[in-house]
């Protein structure tokens, strides 16, 4: 009660409403690659290595850029009436994977993220591991990405692949607060399109400690996508024309023929613009899959039996028996999330499983990530209470405040329960989770217990012919 001397009326508010936990974000992605250029135009400032906030493809261009041109070279053969094309050599993949995996975040419902530029496109030609695992290292000092993703990896060897992949879920458990999207590198047809492949190419690369995997989920194969590769006329060679008149002689680029072929540059720039698409590992995408289940359902809901946008097919078919080692691998424990396409309903994410695939309590990557957003979300809210009384009315605070944020999270569909009681437990107090020893100590233990939905993974119907009744 404060000390009044001077007579007159004085006013005090009383806070009576108890505090609240604020749920964090879930799907901020912060990506990892190599960028055109790294500079903020307006104060000329380099980005290289430095975590940067964007919240659409436009910022992404301000900021770092497009795509490396594509060299591209054809061949045009004339008939009367008819001008083919076809590429001397097929576009193959590009030389690096991020502006492409940016394109396919947005399209797929992303929005905020981060970018980390470890290098222009020289440093593409020859990636460095410790570069990946520096940017993953200094994204700790940042609070609000919840995903690590890094396409760009791909560039690097079986083995430096998994050392990042690694790296990533090693700091994805030390800060207990994001997640790894991770690609299964050169998942091709006639590359990696087996499982035996996958297990030699990834599985065995990555660190098998259950405490690293269940923060991270892998995904197979690469998509074919609709995205063109960034062309230019001087870059794309008429290599030979024959039928025509007058002849254009080899390796002619595109640009010259504009004017005395037209007929012959039309074609060839439609027939670019149609078969130079792009072939990616498919994380970008993925990514952005996340960011909008969890915006249109909740970080509960698995991020799959969902079609990707932009997407013409999987670079590898992936079968039934193909899909079955890939979910459940008895060796490795590791499963890796297929990506398949159905008729009717396009290209879908057939897959939710952490690389923890064997392990009952992180199986699932709605439930890794769910348990993520509760603990980061009650560890914030409770700050407030640090160097309180450590006494019943904090601690019924506490409980009552955790309680208060658990129920909105039962009542949206997050936790499984008939009611409130069944869905989850908030225990604090003398005797229950802190000893007298404890309290001398300055310790207030909390223990909370959540009963988080699965996923339907197996759908089993069951049926039976009975007799004829009647």
């Amino acid at each position: 009660m404060p000390t009044y001397k001077t007579p007159g009326v004085y006013i005090e508010e009383i806070s009576k409403l108890p505090p609240s936990v604020a749920p964090v974000a879930t799907a901020i992605p912060a990506f990892i690659g190599y960028t055109e250029r790294a500079l903020d135009p307006d104060t000329g400032d380099a980005l290289t290595n430095r975590p940067t906030r964007i919240t659409s493809l436009l910022e992404f261009e301000r900021f770092f850029g497009t795509a490396q041109v594509k060299a591209l070279t054809v061949n045009v053969a004339e008939s009367p009436g008819v001008i083919s094309v076809r590429f001397e050599t097929a576009p193959g993949l590009p030389a690096s994977y991020l502006y492409y995996s940016m394109q396919m975040f947005f399209a797929n419902g992303g929005g905020p993220c981060y970018v980390v530029s470890i290098g222009d496109f020289t440093a593409a030609n020859a990636p460095a591991r410790a570069l990946f695992e520096a940017a993953i290292q200094q994204l700790e000092g940042f609070d609000e990405p919840t995903l690590l993703v890094f396409p760009d990896a791909c560039l690097l060897s079986d083995v430096d692949h998994g050392a990042v992949v690694t790296a990533a879920l090693t700091s994805c458990q030390k800060m207990q607060d994001r997640f790894t999207i991770a690609d299964v590198c050169n998942a091709l047809a006639g590359a990696v399109d087996t499982n035996a492949e996958v297990t030699t190419a990834f599985r065995a690369n990555v660190a098998s400690d259950l405490g690293l995997v269940k923060y991270g989920a892998a995904y197979f194969p690469y998509q074919r996508t609709v995205l063109p590769f960034r062309t230019a006329d001087a870059n794309i060679n008429v290599n030979t024309h024959t039928g025509g008149a007058p002849a254009i002689a080899n390796d002619t680029p595109l640009g010259d023929v504009r004017t005395s072929h037209t007929a012959v540059y039309n074609a060839v720039k439609a027939f670019v613009a149609a078969n130079a698409t792009v072939t990616l590992p498919p994380s970008g995408g993925v990514a952005g899959v996340y960011a909008r289940v969890d915006r249109e359902r909740g970080v509960w809901k698995a991020p799959a039996n969902v079609s990707l946008v932009n997407v013409i097919e999987p670079a590898v078919v992936v079968t039934n028996d193909l899909n079955d080692d890939l979910n459940v691998d008895a060796g490795s424990g590791k499963s890796v999330n297929a990506i398949r396409f159905f008729t009717g309903k396009g290209t879908m994410v057939w897959g939710a499983r952490t690389l923890a695939g064997n392990d009952n309590e992180n199986r699932y990557v709605p439930v890794r990530r769910f348990l993520i957003f509760a603990e980061e979300s009650i560890k914030k809210a409770t700050a407030v209470f640090v160097f309180e009384t450590n006494d019943a009315n904090t601690w019924v605070k506490v409980r009552s405040m955790i309680e208060s944020f658990l129920v909105r999270q039962w009542r949206d569909g997050a936790l499984a329960g008939a009611k409130p009681d069944d869905a989850f437990y908030v225990s604090v107090g003398l005797n229950k989770t802190m000893s007298a020893q404890d309290i001398l100590e300055g310790l207030l233990i909390v223990e909370v217990g959540l009963a988080i939905v699965r996923p339907a993974e197996f759908i089993v119907l069951k049926f039976v012919q009975q007799m004829q009744k009647s």
